[in-house]
C-alpha cells in the first residue's frame, strides 16, 4: 500500500501543504518520514494534531511497522498511548523517573 494510503490521506496527494489541515499535515509528515524505510523512526508528539480515530490510525501503524521490524520512538505528552507501546520511559525535570515494560513488545 502507499505511503499516503497508509495515513489515509491518498485523496489529497495533489494538493499543496498549505491547504491540508493540521491533523493531515501531521499524517503527510509521518508518510514522508517514512519513505526511505529507515529502520528507526523518532516521532515527536505524532498524534497531537489528531482526531481519536486518526490517532488511533496511526498508532496502529507504528504498532505494525514496529512488529516487521522497525524501532519507534515516541515522544508525548499522552498517557493513553501506554495501551500500544513495548517500553515506557519517563522523564521528569531531565531526569529518568521510571523504566518499564508496556502491554506490546
Amino acid at each position: 500500500m502507499e505511503l499516503l494510503g497508509r495515513v489515509d490521506i491518498a485523496d489529497q496527494a495533489d494538493k499543496l501543504p498549505a491547504t491540508l489541515s493540521g491533523g493531515q499535515q501531521q499524517r503527510a509528515a509521518i508518510a514522508r518520514a517514512l519513505a526511505n524505510d529507515p529502520p528507526l523512526l523518532l516521532a515527536d508528539e505524532p498524534t497531537g494534531n489528531l482526531d481519536s480515530r486518526t490517532a488511533d490510525a496511526v498508532l496502529d501503524l507504528f504498532a505494525e511497522l514496529n512488529r516487521d521490524g522497525r524501532t519507534i520512538v515516541v515522544v508525548t505528552h499522552e498517557r493513553d498511548i501506554r495501551s500500544v507501546v513495548g517500553r515506557e520511559i519517563t522523564l521528569a525535570d531531565g531526569r529518568l523517573a521510571a523504566d518499564g515494560t508496556g502491554a506490546r513488545a
